[in-house]
C-alpha cells in the first residue's frame, strides 16, 4: 500500500496589541480544513498577555475579537490547546464558552 500526500490549504491570522511600540499580547488563529467536513475550522495557537497585565481584562477582549473572526470566517468549531499547569487560562476558555473536549498530544523536534 502506498502512502500518498497532497497539500492542503492553511491560512492565519496574527492579532496582537502593543502598548508604548511593545507587543503585550497576542494570539494566532489558523483557519484549517479537512476532507471531513464541508466547513473550515479555527485553530488558536500562542496566546499571551504580558504578566504586568494580566487580570484587566486584556485576554478576554483579545480572544473574544479571535472568537468573532473565527466565526466570520464560518468555521464550524475552534480548537484550543493549553497546558495543564495553566488553571486560569482554562477558566477564561470556559468562561468564554470553550469546553473541555479531550487531551493534546505533541511531539517536539
Amino acid at each position: 500500500m502506498e502512502i500518498k500526500q497532497k497539500k492542503v490549504s492553511a491560512s492565519g491570522i496574527r492579532f496582537f496589541i502593543e502598548q508604548d511600540g511593545k507587543e503585550v499580547a497576542r494570539a494566532y488563529l489558523y483557519i484549517l480544513k479537512n476532507d471531513l467536513h464541508q466547513e473550515q475550522f479555527g485553530f488558536l495557537e500562542d496566546v499571551f498577555v504580558s504578566e504586568n497585565l494580566r487580570g484587566r481584562g486584556i485576554g478576554t477582549e483579545l480572544l473574544e475579537r479571535v472568537i468573532k473572526t473565527t466565526k466570520e470566517y464560518k468555521c464550524y468549531k475552534m480548537v484550543a490547546a493549553s497546558r495543564y499547569e495553566r488553571s486560569k487560562v482554562h477558566d477564561l476558555y470556559e468562561r468564554l464558552g470553550f469546553k473541555d473536549w479531550g487531551k493534546e498530544f505533541r511531539m517536539n523536534f
